[in-house]
């Protein structure tokens, strides 16, 4: 599982704070201990400073990589954002996300071209998202092949659903993971994603469906999601479920993480 660690998010009142003050003690805390909890990569976004999200998001980046190795998931849907954060990026970023929305889509995508960026791909169009898995898979199929024929390497390729609020639909979660059940058997060596958590907004004790969600997502194919990587819980869920998956040879990676104190 790759796991991109959501916590420096402009819409945390306190990584707000801490951007528009220029706190940067504050950001390299929540970046290093989200790398010593398993995280491969550190989601960066400031999109509520819509005047200033360039200048913040480069800020945040220079920030976060003086202070770890682990290498950043520029989360924006400006691509001049992300065009200025990519500058300052050392090594290879994470770039979240290209959707087939039209206007999105052209000017991001001479951006990352012939890139070795990995690259979060939303099914979503100008039409809006999709509900069905039909509907996915024809979005997914679009994005795929232009990305490849971009010459973006497909296992640089990470395929985004898009989950939905089971308190709106009862069949979001199912029709999520049946999605990305089709994706994993339909596109070889395609990387599958999401924002996991959207599942359980508006509903109490959200934790509990959040895990049992990433259980069930990792066992149809899943195999990466931008998540809290302190939430012990969650760890643990991940960590069983891939050795449930025979994803984890020996149940090494299940050890390494109980013996680093990362479970419940």
């Amino acid at each position: 599982m790759i796991i991109i660690g959501e916590l420096i998010n402009a819409s945390r009142k306190a990584v707000a704070a801490a951007i528009e003050s220029g706190d940067k003690q504050t950001i390299q805390k929540i970046a290093t201990d989200q790398a010593q909890h398993m995280a491969n990569y550190i989601d960066v976004n400031a999109g509520i400073f819509a005047d200033k999200e360039a200048e913040y998001l480069t800020w945040l980046v220079e920030t976060v990589q003086a202070a770890t190795d682990v290498p950043c998931a520029i989360d924006s849907p400006s691509p001049k954002a992300i065009e200025a954060a990519l500058k300052v990026h050392n090594g290879t970023a994470m770039i979240n996300s290209i959707s087939l929305e039209k206007e999105r889509y052209d000017n991001l995508m001479p951006i990352i071209a012939g890139t070795d960026l990995k690259v979060v791909a939303l099914c979503m169009s100008d039409d809006g998202m999709p509900v069905t898995v039909d509907d996915r898979l024809k979005i997914a199929d679009k994005l795929i092949n232009g990305l490849l024929q971009n010459h973006i390497p497909v296992e640089n390729i990470f395929i985004d659903p898009l989950v939905q609020p089971l308190s709106v639909d009862k069949t979001y979660g199912k029709g999520f993971i049946n999605t990305i059940e089709a994706i994993t058997l339909k596109f070889k060596g395609i990387h599958t994603a999401c924002g996991l958590s959207n599942i359980s907004y508006g509903l109490p004790a959200r934790k509990h469906l959040n895990r049992a969600f990433m259980i069930q997502a990792i066992l149809k194919g899943l195999d990466g999601a931008i998540v809290n990587p302190l939430d012990k819980g969650m760890i643990s869920a991940i960590v069983a479920a891939e050795a449930l998956a025979g994803k984890d040879d020996y149940c090494m990676k299940y050890l390494k993480a109980f013996r680093a104190g990362l479970f419940e």
